[in-house]
């Protein structure tokens, strides 16, 4: 309708005369006839599956910026023309869509675990679930284990049939992490997956935090993982985080606040056992040194509490979103003098213009950590302590020490004990600081053209920095720093830094075109660069007089200029790589029941000798979807099925850097004239022109199904994994050789299993529902080579044990043999005075001096077999309740705590009361046999939630849940020591070490909340 030009001057007239009163009826008239097509459109949004209405749910008009969301009773209200579309979406449902031709517009969503057509990233793009071809498995955050977690991988442990992810530190809050999917590969190289987060690989775990997550895919056999070549070979995770909405603007919080306990202690002697077993039961009247301590309970912070909060802001309109989040977390070990404080946050900004056809994408991440490392381990040594890991020792000395010395002597000095590998680790917290502040960076942008419609082009640029400062200090009254050692009474400290930064550059074309209605292809060619480089720098002095300046004047140490003191040292390294890589993938889709993919890449790496920079890592897979053929009629019951078949060939380049080349290193000094000596310099490794990838082919067979309208879906993957060209450091002839040692490409491994994966919609009522998830695998990994004609290795010891007694190694590892296999004497009694008798080769018994190496043998296994997960949730009306149970099966745990310790020729030191039960008849030194080896499987009551969703009824609060959540709750197991899950990650798995952090049961209460 067109205005008449002279209404907007008159209108104007008379606003500011007052003077005219006849243009407000008129523009009021025009008013009324431009917004008569303009209805308000309301409805209600439930869940297809049980008719529930959802709360939250965003309903927008398609193609413009007005949108709202659905109440506690899933009902909205929006302006909306007629003709116009409404779109409607939901975390974890399919997107709805549905044209205005009413006042009334009702939505049923369906569940995105109910659909194939859910969204599955698969590296450099993404795939609906039906056109899958490889073992691919994805979680999603309404997924997600509850509770506070020390590591986002933790999310999804026992969620992933084949992934296994141990806390070898237990609750430690700055132990590490360890992840393996589908069992050990690589002598030297990595076994753990390539994580990629938000398309950067290598991305930092550190920056992503509760509520950023949306979801976690896993590419588990080569056929997914080819498209990342060279670091495919443990396979691949990637994360995806929570992008921007378009729509009203949004504010959510996610908070929890955690407490731990002690979930079992070691059965140490107290001091009134002691007293009775060794100084009255052993005549040992000096070893009361009476006092009565509980030195375990000195060493646990009961009063640790753990808090973590995430502030989000997100919203946007049609063309650009946003998403911008805050957080804080302060994580207290049970541990005294262990903790991890920090704060971060993440942007991210999407914005889409020129028509729609330009999309920029951007995403900025940092990350700031101070950490207490003293608590719970050893550390003595600073300058060559292990970084970021803690041994435990502190803990072997609450087993350990007598518990009738006191802490302090009467004039406020700590009382030391100077037995074998004693020391007082009070004293230890009080006399030292072993801190970290670290900060991590991460920035990435992504700009994609569509040039037509069935061809994109795009550019990725990331940048990855983290920079660790360590900073230890040892006081003139720590107990090494005495008058009567080599420090003299004076203090020592230590700093050292540590820069690692990575940039990578990827570019991609993407085409995608229907023929015929039928054949469906999608195509990917793409570039890659990365450059990664690491830098650090050490110093140690010592000679300090006072404890005024710690170790922030470190000129000030005597040690400079008093060379009877232990000398100053100082060191600085660095090392970088370069990957390049050109790849490609191609996707077939005939009437969604015959799918394709192969793929291609041509990686270089600069570890890899001049013979061998460049590998080829191709891939094919191909899926069949028997549901879809027109003589399959059993769909009532046999809702889907789909076979899959893949191959592909990975590789590994996670080795140090620079083993193929000439390397030069510090030798001894030569006299010079005037009585100077310079520094010489020689090769430090012998150089391999030949040394190439590691290349892992795997076949992996597999069948999705679902049952029942998809109430029962599953899959099942079977795969044999073969690795060729291990890399392992070999004898090497001298001469010609001119180092004693080289890094050779020899080996293979062979690694086989069987994954199951199942969900259950057990019961679908509108007030009750019951989901189950099962997860479960089998694996077995054989080490098929060791040796060739050239380079020769017998066997690889693992798993060194402790002294006293030079017990020699636990594991060995040698050609056709199982990785993770105990190797040693087989118990065989006892003599009549408590002696040891183990088996000969020959069958008969004898005492250990007449033991040699023909008569050991392999004698246990400590990497499980089996692994499995069962997870039941139960909802009711607002409440919601989850019980998960994991457990790992057939192997064997040595327990050398026990071997050690429950063995009364440990005394002086205090021991454990098996050493007056269980072993109350031994009486000879510690040895290693499979005496102590002991089933370690288990079944752990893990994690169960709690969860209620509050009906707010207020338009300022859009959604609010609240929970509590126990973790490792109940544990049921033959094992007899403090905790079966150990790390079996490694080649050394299934060892219980006599030095632990001490593991913990957690409890906490959480809120999630939208504005």
């Amino acid at each position: 309708m067109k205005r008449k030009w002279w209404v907007i001057p008159l209108s104007l007239m008379a606003c500011n005369y007052g003077s005219v009163v006849a243009a407000p009826n008129i523009l009021d008239t025009d008013i009324k006839e431009t917004t008569v097509l303009q209805e308000s459109v309301s409805g209600i949004v439930t869940d297809a599956g049980n008719s529930q209405p959802l709360a939250g749910v965003t309903v927008k008009v398609k193609g413009k910026d007005i949108a709202t969301q659905t109440g506690q009773d899933g009902r909205y209200s929006i302006s909306a023309s007629i003709g116009q579309k409404l779109e409607v979406s939901y975390l974890g449902y399919d997107i709805a869509e549905q044209t205005v031709t009413s006042s009334t517009l009702n939505f049923k969503l369906t569940n995105e675990a109910s659909s194939l057509e859910e969204v599955v990233v698969v590296g450099y793009g993404t795939q609906s679930r039906r056109e899958i071809t490889s073992a691919v498995a994805s979680v999603k955050e309404k997924d997600f284990n509850s509770g506070g977690m020390r590591n986002p991988m933790e999310l999804v442990q026992g969620k992933v049939a084949g992934l296994n992810i141990t806390s070898p530190q237990g609750s430690n809050p700055n132990g590490g992490t360890n992840i393996q999917l589908r069992g050990m590969a690589s002598l030297k190289g990595t076994n753990s997956p390539l994580i990629v987060i938000d398309g950067i690989p290598g991305g930092s775990l550190d920056l992503i935090k509760q509520g950023d997550i949306e979801s976690i895919d896993v590419l588990k056999d080569g056929s997914a993982a080819a498209i990342y070549g060279t670091r495919g070979n443990g396979g691949v995770i990637l994360v995806t985080t929570k992008k921007g909405k378009s729509g009203i603007p949004m504010f959510e919080y996610y908070t929890y606040a955690q407490k731990e306990m002690v979930n079992r202690k070691p059965s140490m002697l107290s001091a009134d056992q002691f007293r009775e077993y060794i100084v009255k039961g052993m005549d040992k009247p000096d070893l009361d040194l009476g006092s009565s301590t509980e030195l375990y309970d000195e060493l646990i912070n009961k009063d640790n509490f753990s808090h973590f909060h995430n502030f989000v802001a997100s919203g946007g309109g049609e063309k650009s979103t946003y998403r911008a989040a805050i957080n804080y977390e302060l994580a207290e070990g049970v541990a005294k003098a262990s903790s991890r404080d920090q704060f971060g946050g993440r942007f991210n900004f999407t914005q889409t213009g020129l028509k729609d056809r330009l999309t920029m994408s951007t995403n900025v991440a940092a990350n700031f950590i101070k950490s207490d490392l003293l608590g719970g381990g050893i550390n003595n040594d600073f300058t060559s302590v292990d970084y970021g890991k803690t041994t435990g020792g502190d803990f072997e000395q609450a087993i350990q020490r007598n518990p009738t010395a006191p802490i302090m002597n009467p004039d406020g000095s700590f009382y030391e004990t100077q037995g074998y590998n004693n020391y007082n680790p009070i004293a230890r917290l009080a006399n030292r600081i072993f801190e970290r502040n670290q900060q991590t960076f991460s920035g990435d942008t992504k700009l994609r053209l569509q040039i037509i419609d069935q061809l994109s082009v795009s550019a990725f640029g990331s940048y990855v920095r983290q920079n660790f400062n360590d900073r230890m200090y040892r006081s003139i009254n720590d107990w090494d720093q005495r008058l009567n050692s080599t420090y003299r009474g004076m203090a020592y400290a230590a700093k050292r830094n540590e820069l690692a930064w990575s940039k990578t550059f990827e570019s991609t074309i993407d085409y995608h075109q229907t023929f015929n209605d039928r054949h469906k292809v999608t195509g990917l060619l793409g570039y890659s660069y990365q450059y990664s480089t690491l830098e650090r720098f050490n110093m140690a002095n010592n000679g300090f007089t006072t404890d005024g300046f710690l170790d922030w004047n470190m000129g000030a140490g005597n040690a400079l200029i008093d060379d009877t003191l232990p000398r100053p040292s100082m060191g600085s390294f660095k090392e970088d790589n370069t990957l390049i890589a050109f790849f490609g993938r191609v996707n077939y889709n005939l009437d969604d029941k015959y799918f394709l993919t192969a793929i291609l890449r041509r990686e270089g790496s600069s570890r890899f000798g001049a013979n061998h920079k460049w590998g080829n890592f191709p891939a094919v897979s191909a899926g069949w979807n028997i549901t879809n053929e027109s003589f399959f009629a059993n769909k009532a019951i046999v809702s889907n099925l789909k076979l899959r078949a893949g191959y592909g060939v990975t590789g590994n380049q996670g080795i140090p850097n620079y083993q193929s080349i000439l390397q030069l290193s510090t030798g001894g000094v030569y006299p010079i004239i005037g009585g100077e000596y310079n520094q010489t310099y020689g090769p430090s490794v012998n150089p391999n022109p030949n040394l190439k990838w590691e290349q892992k082919a795997e076949t992996n067979i597999g069948v999705d199904f679902g049952f029942l309208n998809n109430r029962i879906t599953g899959s099942l993957d079977v795969y044999n994994r073969n690795t060729t060209d291990l890399i392992f450091d070999y004898l090497a002839q001298q001469p010609s050789y001119t180092k004693d040692r080289i890094w050779y490409n020899v080996g293979s491994v062979n690694n086989k299993g069987v994954e199951l994966q199942l969900s259950a919609a057990a019961i679908s009522k509108a007030d009750f529902i019951w989901n189950i998830d099962f997860t479960g695998n089998y694996q077995k990994n054989i080490l098929t080579k060791l040796s060739s004609d050239v380079f020769k290795s017998n066997w690889i010891p693992f798993g060194g044990l402790p002294s006293p007694g030079n017990l020699g190694d636990a594991i060995r590892l040698e050609e056709g043999g199982e990785i993770g296999a105990f190797f040693g004497k087989r118990y065989a009694g006892l003599t009549d005075d408590g002696k040891w008798l183990f088996y000969k080769a020959d069958g008969s018994a004898a005492p250990t001096s007449e033991i040699n190496n023909d008569d050991l043998t392999y004698i246990g296994n400590g990497i499980p077999k089996f692994q499995a997960s069962l997870s039941n949730r139960f909802s009711y009306k607002g409440f919601d309740l989850t019980v998960f149970l994991r457990g790992k099966f057939k192997y064997n745990i040595l327990n050398t705590a026990d071997m050690f310790f429950g063995n009364k020729k440990w005394v002086p030191n205090n021991v454990l009361e098996s050493a007056f039960t269980t072993h109350a008849k031994l009486d000879d030194n510690p040895q290693y046999s499979d005496y102590y080896l002991e089933n370690g499987s288990f079944v752990k009551l893990d994690n169960i939630t709690l969860g209620y969703t509050v009906n707010t009824k207020t338009d300022y609060i859009r959604n609010l849940y609240v929970y509590v959540t126990g973790r490792n709750i109940a544990t049921m197991t033959g094992y007899s020591g403090v905790d079966p899950e150990l790390q079996d990650t490694g080649f050394d798995g299934g060892i219980d070490s006599r030095g632990f952090y001490p593991r913990t049961q957690s409890w906490s209460i959480g809120l999630n909340i939208g504005f």
